[in-house]
């Protein structure tokens, strides 16, 4: 040491001593007395508190561990042989994430929950409870959801489980964007509700930024700087901000969605977690570079093979579904890709009957497989590629140690045959059906009562008015996906002031009604090419992306008030009606989106109800249910002109979502 270095530490040294002299005329006070056993404990010495005095010495608490490193502290001593593991996967065709290549005649042990060692059979030197033999099976990583939302199956967590668990589904990204607008403040509490009682699928919440999805609507959720970052920092499996969604207030100052959006993704960056995108119609360069320099991190929503390499090139994640996953693939193929790193397939929605007719992310592999991909990336871009993706790569995404023990055990990898499932050590999927734990939930009244719609709706809530003598009126007109600058318009015939359907012209009416206020606010307006054509009939759900208020189309204003009453005496869910009567439903009583039941209980009701309206008439040329009017009052980009909930100051509820402008709906 210096003899400069040697003068400043005196020199501190020196201050140090003054700072003490000055906090007090006393002597300090002599540490507390320890007892050999609390020093062989390690317990630390303690200064006497003195009143106005800070202690230069730490409180007398041993520092205790928390669960993960007393989880790791073990896994270090199985590694090494020193203590026993609980299970040894023997024998199979691991493959690396790390290389992409097989390593054959591969042990596994396990430890717990997680994975201790991975190398030659027969090489690790411990003792072990029990040992499965895998020879002839090819072990590939648990895989993981890059961006999807529960709720679209329409299952709660616990059930979710059992459904994805055994087609080798052991972790989500959850997307909670859902959720959080029925009730953001228990959002989070909501998802980690069943890995905290046991059940062994891992979900991640991300927060929906979409919380309100705009400055234009509100509901039972908000989002600002406190709440996200309190979030975040409150649990470690909370794991960033759910995509960013409303393009015009990200990149327009004016916006009144500007502010509360940008604290949300500040909060996000200091939490140090991921911010999500969703670059829906955002294909122009100019468009994808700003999309990337707000540091939006990833897109689920690229159509073309071209829009996809754009927008990886720029450093945008890429989280594909099936529709795109055949189109960028072979695109991907074209243009020589050597690393496909940055790339994850992923469901985002799909409703439980079509996940256990389809699959879910064994589906997506198989897609990515048929269109071309690696067989190796295929299943990297289903496990590790979307964890290091997360941050959790630590923890999930790979068969290595310290990672939970996530094995999928497979007859074919070329054809996603999947034989066993293990999820953090435990056996739950055999042959394609869930032998594990069944764990069971009692959700608070937070999350089973959450329709407030206020009162009972008639026939009178859905009539539109117009303040005239004709009879004729010119009307605001929409369709399903409509995204063009300026709606159309049509003339309609009027009868006592109030505006009928054409059902001639295939035009219909809709309606929005408010569910969280008790106001029982409706907003109405007439669409094209959707709907029952079939008299007295009417369709409506508590499922209408992102904000979920209960939207409902019909034939007579009558059918349209007793589904919105059936709706809400169900607490959420689905209804037909036919002729005066409710002929079928889908019960969503946990937050109007989903329902506790097992998936094919509630797969059944989904295809009774379809069923159901196969044996009306619909307008448009897809005929039965309307599926994609729970998507149709999205409020994000390229959407425009969309109808939302009356608000202060639009009572029509027909707004402009990037300029905000309002209209009438008739006049």
């Amino acid at each position: 040491m210096g003899r400069g270095t040697r003068n400043r530490l005196a020199g501190w040294g020196g201050w140090l001593l003054l700072l003490t002299l000055l906090a007090g005329c006393d002597e300090p006070a002599a540490p507390a007395a320890t007892s050999d056993t609390e020093q062989a404990a390690g317990a630390r010495p303690v200064a006497e508190k003195v009143p106005g005095k800070v202690p230069l010495m730490a409180p007398d608490a041993p520092f205790e561990f928390d669960e993960e490193t007393r989880a790791r502290q073990n896994l270090t001593l199985v590694a090494l042989g020193k203590a026993p593991a609980d299970l040894v996967i023997s024998g199979a065709t691991v493959l690396n994430v790390f290389t992409l290549s097989w390593m054959e005649d591969y042990d596994i042990v396990i430890a717990g929950e997680r994975i201790a060692w991975v190398g030659p059979r027969g090489e690790w030197s411990g003792e072990v409870a029990e040992t499965v033999d895998a020879s002839g099976r090819f072990a590939v990583p648990g895989f993981g959801e890059a961006h999807k939302h529960i709720e679209s199956s329409h299952l709660t967590p616990e059930f979710e489980a059992e459904m994805v668990l055994p087609q080798g589904t052991t972790w989500i990204a959850e997307g909670s964007h859902e959720f959080a607008n029925v009730n953001s403040e228990h959002n989070a509490e909501f998802w980690l509700k069943a890995w905290n009682a046991g059940s062994p699928l891992k979900i991640y919440p991300a927060l929906g930024s979409a919380t309100p999805p705009t400055a234009y609507e509100s509901g039972g959720g908000y989002y600002g700087y406190e709440e996200v970052r309190r979030i975040i920092e409150s649990d470690r499996r909370v794991i960033g901000l759910d995509e960013v969604m409303d393009w015009p207030a990200v990149w327009n100052p004016e916006s009144p969605g500007y502010q509360r959006l940008w604290e949300t993704m500040q909060a996000t960056r200091d939490a140090r977690a991921v911010i999500e995108g969703h670059g829906s119609g955002l294909r122009e360069l100019p468009e994808i570079n700003a999309m990337a320099a707000a540091g939006l991190s990833s897109d689920h929503e690229t159509a073309t093979g071209k829009e996809a390499w754009d927008k990886m090139q720029r450093g945008i994640f890429l989280q594909l579904r099936p529709a795109t996953i055949v189109a960028a693939i072979p695109y991907f193929i074209e243009q020589g890709l050597k690393d496909w790193s940055n790339i994850s397939v992923t469901t985002d929605d799909r409703d439980a009957s079509a996940s256990l007719s389809q699959g879910t992310m064994d589906y997506n592999i198989r897609v990515a497989l048929r269109a071309g991909a690696p067989l190796e990336a295929a299943y990297a871009m289903g496990s590790y590629y979307p964890a290091r993706h997360w941050h959790i790569e630590d923890q999930v995404g790979s068969i290595a140690p310290g990672r939970y023990a996530d094995v999928v055990l497979l007859e074919d990898p070329a054809t996603v045959t999947i034989d066993r499932v293990y999820s953090s050590g435990q056996l739950v999927g055999v042959g394609g059906q869930y032998v594990g734990p069944r764990v069971r939930i009692r959700y608070p009244v937070w999350a089973t009562n959450t329709i407030n719609v206020g009162r009972l709706l008639t026939a009178d809530d859905f009539a539109i008015r117009v303040e005239t003598d004709a009879d004729t009126a010119t009307v605001a007109l929409l369709e399903p996906f409509y995204f063009e600058d300026d709606f159309m318009t049509t003339t309609m015939p009027v009868r006592n002031g109030l505006v009928q359907r054409d059902p001639e012209a295939e035009i219909t009416k809709v309606a929005l009604v408010d569910r969280y206020h008790g106001t029982g606010a409706v907003s109405r307006m007439f669409w094209r090419d959707v709907g029952p054509k079939t008299p007295n009939s009417a369709a409506g759900c508590s499922v209408a992306h992102d904000l979920h208020n209960i939207w409902v189309i019909g034939s007579s204003d009558e059918a349209m008030a007793m589904v919105v009453n059936e709706v809400a005496a169900m607490q959420g869910g689905c209804v037909l009606v036919h002729d005066h009567e409710v002929v079928a439903t889908v019960r969503y009583e946990i937050g109007g989106l989903m329902s506790q039941r097992p998936a094919r209980e509630v797969a059944d009701e989904i295809d009774r109800l379809y069923a159901a309206a196969d044996a009306l008439q619909w307008f448009g040329e897809d005929q039965g249910w309307p599926r994609r009017m729970i998507f149709a009052f999205l409020t994000c980009s390229p959407w425009q002109w969309v109808m939302v909930a009356p608000y202060e100051g639009n009572p029509a509820g027909f707004v402009n979502v990037v300029t905000g402008a309002t209209h009438p709906v008739a006049w």
